[in-house]
């Protein structure tokens, strides 16, 4: 078992807005960087429980030893892609309120606009490697 190496994208496994956002993230990360756990999965929930975050059915990205949610996660997660998805973090300088009022207002939909799946789809092999196993993360790699 190992500590996280780069950032983690937790995201929720039977959402279909979450798989394609998850699908967009691996086409536009020219370095590879992100790692990906569904938070049903045991390595998410033991990664959201290191974060002290049960429970939580928001995006979760682990980067640099902190757990970052909500806006505050998609604003980091954009800031790493490729141009010109990376021009999204400026969205950053609205207040954190509305950013993250607004991410509540889509993600209470998600579910009825985009539909969910019975369970979380599986990597394709050209992929498989960048989504974390049970046994690769340390418990309490990460800090809140």
């Amino acid at each position: 078992m190992t500590h996280l190496d780069g950032p983690v994208l937790l995201f929720d496994g039977v959402c279909n807005l979450c798989d394609r956002s998850v699908q967009f993230v691996l086409d536009h990360d020219p370095e590879g960087a992100f790692r990906f756990a569904s938070l049903q999965s045991a390595v998410g929930r033991r990664l959201t429980s290191d974060c002290e975050l049960e429970g939580v059915d928001s995006v979760v990205l682990i980067e640099d030893g902190r757990c970052h949610v909500r806006s505050e996660a998609a604003w980091r997660i954009a800031r790493r892609l490729e141009a010109p998805w990376r021009w999204a973090a400026l969205g950053r300088a609205l207040p954190r309120a509305l950013r993250d009022r607004l991410y509540d207002w889509v993600a209470r939909r998600r579910y009825r606009w985009f539909g969910t799946r019975e369970s979380c789809r599986l990597p394709t092999p050209g992929v498989r490697d960048r989504f974390l196993d049970a046994d690769e993360v340390a418990p309490s790699s990460v800090g809140s």
